[in-house]
Parts: C-alpha cells; structure tokens; sequence
C-alpha cells in the first residue's frame, strides 16, 4: 500500500480529492486503509490504477487476487467471461 500513499502525497491537496472521487472514495478513505492496512475492493484496486495511470498497480493493493489472470484473461474474448467471476470470488470483503 506504500506505493499508495506515495502517490497520494505527491499530488497537491485538490487533486488528492479529484483522485480519490474518480476512484469512487475518498481520500481519507484511502489514507485509513493505508494506515491500518485495510484490503480495498478489487473495483476500487482497478479504479485506482486507471486513474493513477499505472503509478499505483493493483498488485501492490491487493497481492494475494490474482491480477495476472485477470489482465492475460482480458485480452482473450473467450476467457474474458471468467474474469468478473474471478474479482468477485476475491472481493468479497467490505470496503
């Protein structure tokens, strides 16, 4: 989640909380997740490196979903229905 905060801080205030509402949270959401090492929704994990652009990997919130499966998966139209299946079963937990 480091890389996380690190992103976070580098933006100045205002852009912080664009982030964190393109990202559909808030940035002292993000901040008490990476503070307590609360585990996001994979949504939320998606959504942060599109709007991060890549700065921030999916892999660094959440390692134990397997992302590599879910981007190798994407790129072929008939494995790509097994994807949302595959972030559901991991993201169970609440926010």
């Amino acid at each position: 989640m480091k890389p996380l905060l690190d992103y976070l801080n580098s933006l100045p205030v205002a852009e912080q909380a664009t982030f964190a509402q393109r990202c559909g949270t808030t940035v002292g959401y993000l901040r008490k997740a990476v503070s307590v090492g609360q585990r996001l929704k994979a949504e939320v994990c998606i959504n942060i490196e599109r709007e991060s652009a890549g700065r921030v990997m999916c892999e660094f919130l959440r390692p134990e979903v397997d992302w590599r499966y879910l981007r190798e998966t994407g790129k072929d139209g008939a494995q790509c229905a097994q994807a949302p299946a595959a972030i559901n079963s991991e993201a169970m937990e609440v926010i």
